[in-house]
């Protein structure tokens, strides 16, 4: 890696950054102009709280205790002039939603997933206190089937002792070793003590500039 990337990942993430817009359907992506780097994770893993964290900005994302908030893509836009752009996705799982929005919310997923020819990278968070549950592992399939990179990143890592810290990170990191399109290097992050955050911050700019 090339040693001056953390700081200029640090300067690029305390520079301009702003939301762009939300996009409920496909055709309302922005023009794929520049790398995209996209959240995943189930509803109430702490999405909004890290995105927010990794911005160093407190209402860039949307935080709600109601699992399933986001139902659109959220586009930011970073640097100026812009580098890349960061996209939150709606959660997965357990949504207080009806059947047919949660039926297409994971279209526009899928759709995107596939059909993004400038999405460097997605991150899928897993929430350090529950590991990966099965509806993250379909996820993670549908990734690999789309031949999409991405990278797990461990949330609320501040929640449990550090012993449990330690096993979760291992087995995730042995779970995304058995998938073709992940990251071998999993990242455990707190949105509210700033652990790893700036190494999640480098890894972005990495994904970006690869």
């Amino acid at each position: 890696m090339d040693p001056a990337l953390p700081e200029r990942a640090r300067k690029l993430f305390a520079g301009p950054i702003a939301f762009l817009k939300s996009a409920p359907a496909l055709e309302h992506l922005p023009s794929p102009g520049v790398p995209e780097i996209a959240f995943a994770g189930r509803s109430n893993v702490g999405k909004s709280s890290l995105l927010n964290a990794l911005t160093n900005r407190g209402g860039l994302a949307r935080t709600s205790v109601t699992p399933g908030r986001t139902q659109e893509l959220n586009y930011f836009d970073v640097g100026n002039p812009l580098v890349f752009r960061l996209v939150d996705m709606p959660g997965y799982g357990f949504a207080k939603a009806p059947k047919d929005v949660v039926r297409k919310w994971r279209f526009l997923i899928n759709d995107y997933l596939r059909g993004r020819a400038v999405l460097k990278r997605t991150l899928v968070l897993i929430d350090s206190r529950h590991g990966i549950k099965d509806v993250d592992r379909e996820v993670l399939e549908m990734l690999d089937t789309a031949a999409v990179s991405y990278r797990l990143v461990l949330t609320k890592a501040d929640k449990i002792k550090a012993t449990d810290l330690a096993a979760v990170h291992a087995a995730t990191e042995a779970e995304a070793r058995k998938h073709p399109a992940a990251h071998p290097e999993v990242i455990a992050t707190s949105s509210e003590k700033g652990m790893g955050i700036a190494e999640l911050r480098t890894a972005v700019l990495e994904a970006v500039e690869s």
